[in-house]
């Protein structure tokens, strides 16, 4: 029951920063999704240091662990309305922008993870 409410209170901090940022970061509807693509970056290098930092020192534990990864960047990150913006994309004809924003989510999100680690190991 721990577990399920570590995830809960991760998971629930997570989601209100992400519409906070979100919001602030709202663009033009048939634009660039800038605040999704922010919130899913930067939660991409915040698992990438917090694996890396766990791996490194071995000093998160597993409560904290579901706390901050499964709950707070679970929550944080949304794959769903990636999907749901790149739909509206393709609906509307827009493929160039649909294409920009999947490659450029993908690669960013996977580079941020891989520089998350290495800030990790740099401490």
């Amino acid at each position: 029951m721990k577990q399920v409410f570590l995830v809960f209170l991760g998971g629930g901090l997570g989601s209100v920063l992400r519409f906070s940022f979100t919001k602030f970061l709202q663009t033009v509807p048939n634009q660039f999704p800038l605040g999704t693509f922010f919130v899913n970056i930067l939660g991409c290098l915040l698992i990438g240091f917090l694996m890396g930092l766990g791996l490194k020192t071995d000093n998160l534990s597993q409560s904290q662990t579901i706390l901050l990864v499964t709950g707070f960047c679970g929550g944080f990150t949304t794959f769903s309305a990636f999907a749901a913006e790149n739909q509206f994309f393709l609906k509307s004809g827009d493929y160039l922008l649909f294409g920009v924003y999947t490659m450029a989510s993908i690669l960013t999100g996977i580079l941020a993870v891989f520089v998350g680690l290495f800030i990790a190991k740099q401490l």
